[in-house]
């Protein structure tokens, strides 16, 4: 053997080093690694590239940066990929189930692949809705020194002079349909709005879990802002590749970094920027991994002191780039300075007071000052009532503020599809309170994000502000309007959204956290004792979510039913069995 054997403390020591690893070592041979190589610290570089979505198609590129940090820093990269979802592609049709439960897929086949292969750490690269959670759900699942790289955004689009992003396609669908835009117009739009690779340009999901991911602590300073072309993000993913050798030494491991006030962080930080709802879903899914407990009401714990302070599409005009060239994150830290823990470590070496204080504060637009807010509470609202006991949310940072008390009459439908047949029809009327259900984790099943139905809305100069939309299913980051998801317990579970009827007047209070279905409970009691759940049609990998899906409210996580206890099960003898 030329090279020395590594240390015992390392895990992959465990599949190449002694005598008995030699089978092991051939193998690694015959993958093209040097002796140097196999006794190097082993770091996975977990990779969701692949050629479908934008997010993800210049991950190849970024991990050849990362790979050059770990050999320059002593390490051997082992690159493998995991699958990615590109939810505007799966938008408004059955493909859109596969999402929520992709992220589930991710979390397992990082998590196996490191312990197959006993890594000594892990880079992830990632980027957009349910890959970066996922990522993160097996990083702290594994709690083995991990760096997360997320992807990027893209640029803003432009068309007629203003920028575009892929919600502005989406409404321009709706404009197009009622007659506001011209065939060559939509085109045009479409060929305009995404000019390149990158996550969608707006706080969308994709966006917002960068930015949790690094207030984290779980990436580079920066990280989050830097869009996917931009030279200092293959400098970070370079220096990300060389730090991880840092945390492997250090045995710095995820659990020193997702702590109780590093998520308290990361809440305040998403509200602050009027992030998506569907990190209401990620949050305290990636929280359980760590053994931790986050829930709804700590997000309404945190609005109720938390300001919205940076105006960001889908509600206002400010995308990624405005916000990096605003100061980015530790900008906005300047703000919130107050409110967050600021010793809290990072993956850089830095605590969050570090990469503040090696800032300036916002200089421009985008961050608002904490006098003049955006709104006095954060973006992002919890609303219950008996429609929702356990809780639905709503983006109210990306509401009109007329819209914040509604009162409508039902429209009921019981699925996506149903509603926007009867959209095309032109049977959404103003005054509407449109009720999607059986769309949950287990009723879609696999919980279908619907921005097909909120564009539709939001795009509708005669629908935007007059109708609301009440689901058990979730809404896209790129959502704007009073668009209430994530009701729980959802329809299928037997929540009371399954009991509205045509007509029946729904109210909201944002102010007041309040979603009232005004219906005496004599007669939901009555209703109750007639209904009956509807059977789930679904195969294969949705069959599996739905049979073992939670509500929204607890993140939707997979939840393993208790198994039977054992019985010893003997063959009967050919005599048959025993006389008493």
């Amino acid at each position: 053997m030329t090279e020395s054997p590594k240390s015992d403390d390392l895990r992959s020591a465990e599949v190449t080093e002694g005598a008995d690893r030699a089978p092991h070592r051939s193998l690694f041979r015959a993958a093209g690694l040097s002796d140097e190589e196999i006794h190097n610290p082993h770091i996975g570089i977990a990779n969701s590239w692949n050629e479908i979505v934008p997010g993800h198609v210049h991950l190849d590129e970024l991990a050849e940066y990362v790979k050059d940090g770990v050999r320059e820093a002593g390490g051997t990269p082992l690159e493998f990929d995991t699958i990615a979802v590109d939810d505007g592609i799966a938008m408004g049709h059955e493909g859109m189930r596969s999402s929520l439960p992709s992220r589930e897929v991710i979390a397992d086949s990082v998590e196996l692949m490191a312990n197959a292969h006993q890594f000594d750490g892990i880079v992830a690269l990632a980027s957009c809705d349910k890959i970066v959670p996922g990522m993160l759900m097996a990083i702290a699942r594994l709690d083995i020194p991990a760096i997360v790289v997320t992807g990027g955004h893209m640029a803003a689009g432009e068309f007629d002079g203003e920028p575009a992003d892929l919600v502005t396609v989406f409404e321009g669908v709706s404009q197009y349909e009622e007659g506001e835009m011209t065939d060559d117009e939509l085109y045009d739009l479409e060929c305009s709005a995404c000019p390149g690779e990158g996550s969608c340009a707006g706080m969308f999901t994709a966006n917002t879990m960068a930015c949790v991911t690094e207030t984290l602590g779980l990436s580079w300073t920066d990280c989050a802002t830097y869009g996917a072309t931009d030279e200092r993000k293959f400098e970070i993913a370079r220096q990300s590749g060389a730090q991880i050798l840092d945390l492997v030494e250090q045995d710095r491991r995820p659990s020193d970094f997702l702590t109780p006030e590093a998520f308290e962080n990361a809440v305040t930080v998403d509200l602050a920027l009027g992030g998506s709802t569907n990190t209401m879903l990620h949050i305290p899914a990636i929280a359980q991994e760590a053994g931790l407990d986050v829930t709804l009401t700590d997000f309404e714990e945190i609005a109720e002191r938390t300001p919205h302070l940076a105006h960001m599409s889908p509600a206002g005009p400010w995308r990624m780039e405005h916000l990096r060239d605003d100061g980015g994150l530790p900008a906005l830290y300047h703000r919130l300075e107050d409110l967050l823990h600021l010793d809290r470590p990072t993956v850089d070496g830095q605590t969050l007071g570090d990469r503040l204080e090696s800032s300036d504060p916002p200089a421009g637009e985008v961050i608002q000052p904490r006098d003049d807010p955006v709104h006095a509470e954060g973006g992002l609202s919890v609303l219950r009532g008996n429609l929702a006991p356990e809780g639905a949310v709503v983006k109210s940072g990306a509401m009109d503020d007329a819209m914040f008390q509604f009162e409508g009459r039902a429209r009921v439908f019981e699925s996506q599809q149903a509603m926007l047949d009867a959209y095309d029809a032109g049977a959404i009327e103003p005054g509407d309170f449109v009720v999607i259900r059986s769309e949950g984790p287990k009723g879609g099943p696999g919980m279908p994000e619907m921005l097909e139905p909120t564009s539709k809305i939001s795009g509708s100069p005669r629908l935007s502000g007059e109708v609301a939309l009440l689901t058990d299913g979730r809404f896209s980051g790129g959502t704007r309007g009073a668009a209430i998801g994530h009701a729980s317990p959802e329809a299928a579970a037997g929540g009371p959204i399954a009991l509205v009827e045509e007509g029946d007047p729904i109210r909201i209070d944002v102010d007041a956290g309040e979603l009232t279905l005004d219906v005496s409970d004599e007669e939901l009691r009555a209703r109750a004792a007639d209904w009956e759940p509807a059977p789930i049609d679904a195969t294969g990998a949705l069959e599996r979510f739905a049979a073992l899906a939670t509500s929204a409210a607890t993140g939707g996580v997979l939840e393993v039913p208790d198994l039977p206890e054992p019985s010893m099960q003997l063959p009967e003898s050919e005599a048959g069995p025993a006389d008493d």
